[in-house]
C-alpha cells in the first residue's frame, strides 16, 4: 500500500521536473537560434529581417539594452526599438567592402528608411562606434543626412538609421544628365547646399567634424533637389584597417586629396579636396571615370580633368549644353569664376585650400 502511495506521487512529481528542464533547453536553443540569425551577414534580407523579442529598459540616455545588444537613439528616432529595425523588410540597395544598405520599411510611423548595416568584420568596437554615433548622431542641419539610430549587435555588428531620399544620390543625378534650362541655377544651388552642409560639418560644433569621403554617391537629394550630405565620420564606426579601405576606394574614384598619400588623418582641407572634384563633375554634368590609377607624383583629380585644370582649358571642361545656356543668359563670366573656384579647392597645396566659409561667399556671389 505505501509502495503504491510512492509511485502514485513521485512519478507524476518526476514527470513534471523532466518537463521543466526540456522546456528550459528548448527555450535555450531558440535563444542562440535567434542570435546567430540576428547577427549574420545577411541582416534584413529581402523578405524580412531577424526577430528580436527582448524587453526593452530604456534610460533617460535613450540607450536600450539587452544582453549584449544596445540601441542608441537621436532626434527623429525615438519611436525606434530593436525589434522594429530588426524585423524591418527590406531590399539591398548598395554594398561596399565594408557595408551593405537596405531600404527598409519601419513599423513606427516613419514608411521607409536607409539601413547601413556594417559587418562585424569591418566594425570598431561597440565602445569605439558608441561614442562616434554619439558624437555624430546630434549633428542637424538641413543640409545633412541625420542618423536616427546606431544598433549596436550581439556579434559585433552595427546598424545606421538614417531617412530615405527617393530622388537617390547626386551621382546618379549627374549621370541622368541636366536638361533643362535651369542647369547652371541648379548647379549653383546644389554646390551652395553642399558647401552649406560641409560648413556646419566643419565649424558648427565644438570640435570640427571631417567627412573623409565626400563624394557624389554620398550627397542624397530630397524632393526639391536640396542636396543632403550622408555618411559623415563614417569612418569612425570602422576599424582602422576598413577605414584605410574606404580611403583608398575614394582615392581610386578621384577624391583622394594628395597629401593623404603620406599622412593616413583626414582633415577639413582633404574634404575641401572632394568638394573641388565634385564641383568639377557637376560642370561635366556626369561622373568622371580614372582612367589609370593613382600615382604619388599626380594631381589626384580624375585623369580626364587634370590637364583641363592644369592648363586652364575653362571651356573644355564644360558640358557643351552649360556652355550654350550661360551664353544665351550672359553667364559665362560666373561660370569661368565658378570653374576657378573647382581648381582652387583642389590646390596641391592644403594650406592655399580655401576654408568652407571663403567658399560660400564666393559661390553666393557668383549666384546672383
Amino acid at each position: 500500500m505505501r509502495k503504491a502511495l510512492i509511485n502514485a506521487v513521485l512519478f507524476p512529481l518526476l514527470a513534471v521536473l523532466l518537463a521543466l528542464v526540456l522546456l528550459y533547453f528548448v527555450r535555450r536553443c531558440r535563444r542562440r537560434r535567434r542570435r546567430r540569425h540576428r547577427s549574420g551577414g545577411a541582416v534584413l534580407p529581402s523578405h524580412g529581417g531577424a526577430r528580436a523579442d527582448r524587453s526593452q529598459a530604456t534610460g533617460s540616455s535613450g540607450y536600450v539594452a539587452g544582453g549584449e545588444e544596445a540601441l542608441v537613439r537621436f532626434p527623429g528616432g525615438e519611436g525606434l526599438t530593436v525589434a522594429t529595425i530588426l524585423e524591418a523588410p527590406g531590399e539591398v540597395v548598395a554594398k561596399s567592402a565594408h557595408s551593405t544598405l537596405y531600404r527598409a520599411g519601419l513599423s513606427s510611423g516613419e514608411a521607409v528608411a536607409l539601413l547601413r548595416f556594417v559587418r562585424p568584420a569591418c566594425a570598431a568596437g561597440a565602445e569605439e562606434a558608441t561614442a562616434a554615433a554619439r558624437l555624430l548622431g546630434p549633428v542637424r542641419h538641413p543640409n545633412l543626412v541625420p542618423i536616427r539610430a546606431l544598433y549596436v549587435g550581439p556579434r559585433g555588428e552595427k546598424l545606421l538609421v538614417h531617412p530615405f531620399y527617393a530622388a537617390g544620390s547626386l551621382r546618379r543625378f549627374l549621370q541622368e544628365g541636366i536638361n533643362d534650362s535651369r542647369g547652371w541655377e541648379i548647379i549653383c544651388k546644389l554646390s551652395i547646399g553642399i558647401v552649406k552642409g560641409l560648413d556646419h560639418l566643419h565649424t558648427g560644433s565644438q570640435k570640427p567634424i571631417i567627412h573623409g569621403n565626400l563624394k557624389t554617391n554620398n550627397i542624397m537629394l530630397d524632393a526639391d533637389l536640396q542636396p543632403r550630405i550622408s555618411d559623415f565620420g563614417l569612418y569612425l564606426v570602422l576599424n582602422p584597417a576598413a577605414a584605410q579601405e574606404m580611403l583608398e576606394t575614394s582615392a581610386v574614384q578621384g577624391y583622394k586629396a594628395p597629401e593623404l598619400i603620406k599622412m593616413r588623418d583626414v582633415t577639413r582641407e582633404s574634404d575641401i579636396y572632394s568638394l573641388g572634384v565634385i564641383m568639377l563633375e557637376m560642370l561635366a554634368q556626369k561622373k568622371l571615370a580614372n582612367d589609370r590609377p593613382p600615382n604619388a607624383r599626380d594631381i589626384h583629380l580624375p585623369a580626364s580633368f587634370k590637364d583641363l585644370v592644369l592648363e586652364r582649358k575653362i571651356s573644355d571642361a564644360f558640358s557643351s549644353e552649360l556652355i550654350k545656356q550661360s551664353k544665351n543668359s550672359g553667364k559665362e563670366e560666373d561660370l569661368n569664376a565658378y570653374f576657378e573656384l573647382a581648381t582652387a579647392c583642389c590646390n596641391p597645396s592644403p594650406s592655399l585650400r580655401p576654408d568652407t566659409k571663403k567658399i560660400l561667399k564666393r559661390l553666393e556671389d557668383i549666384a546672383r
